[in-house]
This record gives structure tokens, C-alpha cells and sequence, in this order.
């Protein structure tokens, strides 16, 4: 009788996420090889503190009640071949234009021209989901054939039949894609973590 091994999904550790470096150009960015994962999202959307319960630390990004602070590509090594991107917040109108400029171009010249982008988490507040930046992120990214995740933060702050529906809603409004995904997040509550692992591990093994 033969015994047959199947085989089981890599487990990527997350919380070995170390800081590399920030840069805000790609000429100073770590070799373009490997796998890479980023997230993005409007200001305020808590980027930060996703990225810090995803890897289970207090302060590997930076979290502060300020929107539009990051204005830098800031790079996480979960190992020599993995790496979480931590890409500028869009959308806060106070940022002086010159800085929302600045932002656009290391927004356009990551999500197009990095190769080893593996796929993109965007963030946004559940309460005010998919408007047109948004949109057009998302369209931009997939005519790049690039998948998109998207986590509807801050669901603690809505009743779960709300969050729900909204959830169905965004799902609904981006059924004619055919690589965009959607889940609530919580960090406050850690609510859609497994979820959210899944999706991240899934595009650090393929």
C-alpha cells in the first residue's frame, strides 16, 4: 500500500517582521526579487495598527493620530525572500500639494513598476468605503494584473449587521473584478485577523 504525503501550506511567522528601511524612491529601495506585500489605504484608515496586530508587535509601524504621516516607503523583512511594504497614505487634504505630489509619484512608481509585488492590501474605513480614489487605486493596480485585498477597518465601531451589509455592498460593487477580495478588520478587537493571514500567506507561498 502506498503512503502518499500531502502537502501543507507553508506557515509564514509574521511576527519576525523586522524594519529595513524607508526610502521615497525605488532607486534606494532593497533588490526588486523575493516576494513583496503592501498595504496602502486613505490617511486615517489605521494602516499602522493593522500592520502592527498582523505581526502581533506594538510598534513595528508607526501609529499616529496625524493622518498623512507616512510619506515614505517604509519595507519589513519577514525573511531573506519576504517583505511587508508600508506605502504613503492617499487622500488627506491638509498634506501641502507638493506632498501630495510626492506621495502620487512613489504610489505610481511602486504599484507599476515593482516586480516582485505579490499583492496589495488596501485599507479603508468601513464607514466610508470605495470612494473614487479608491477606485481608481484599484483599477490602476489590476490593469497591472496585480490582486487586491481589501480590509473594511475599524468594524468595531459599527454594529455587525451594518458591517455585514456594507461588506456585501463592496463585495456587490466589485463583482466584475475578478482579483479583488474583501473582509472587515478590527484591530482593536483583532476581528478578521485569521482571515487576513490567510490571504497574506497564501500570497507569500504562491
Amino acid at each position: 500500500m502506498k503512503n502518499y504525503l500531502v502537502a501543507q501550506p507553508m506557515s509564514i511567522d509574521f511576527t519576525k517582521a523586522t524594519f529595513s528601511k524607508s526610502t521615497p524612491s525605488l532607486i534606494s529601495a532593497p533588490n526588486d526579487c523575493g516576494i513583496e506585500v503592501a498595504f496602502v489605504g486613505r490617511s486615517n484608515a489605521g494602516k499602522s495598527s493593522a500592520l502592527n496586530v498582523i505581526t502581533n508587535q506594538n510598534k513595528l509601524a508607526r501609529t499616529s493620530k496625524t493622518p498623512g504621516r507616512t510619506q515614505l516607503m517604509n519595507f519589513f523583512d519577514l525573511d531573506e525572500d519576504r517583505r511587508i511594504v508600508d506605502l504613503p497614505g492617499y487622500g488627506y487634504a491638509k498634506v501641502p500639494e507638493k506632498i501630495k505630489r510626492q506621495i502620487e509619484e512613489i504610489l505610481s512608481s511602486y504599484l507599476s513598476q515593482r516586480k516582485c509585488l505579490q499583492g496589495l492590501v488596501l485599507l479603508m474605513d468601513i464607514r466610508h468605503p470605495l470612494n473614487s480614489r479608491d477606485m481608481d487605486l484599484i483599477d490602476f493596480v489590476t490593469d497591472y494584473e496585480k490582486p487586491v485585498h481589501i480590509l473594511l477597518t475599524k468594524c468595531d465601531k459599527i454594529n455587525r449587521g451594518p458591517s455585514n451589509n456594507t461588506l456585501l455592498e463592496v463585495r456587490k460593487r466589485l463583482s466584475g473584478y475578478s482579483n479583488v477580495s474583501a473582509q472587515t478588520f478590527s484591530a482593536t478587537r483583532r476581528l478578521g485577523l485569521e482571515e487576513a493571514h490567510e490571504k497574506l500567506t497564501d500570497w507569500f507561498t504562491f
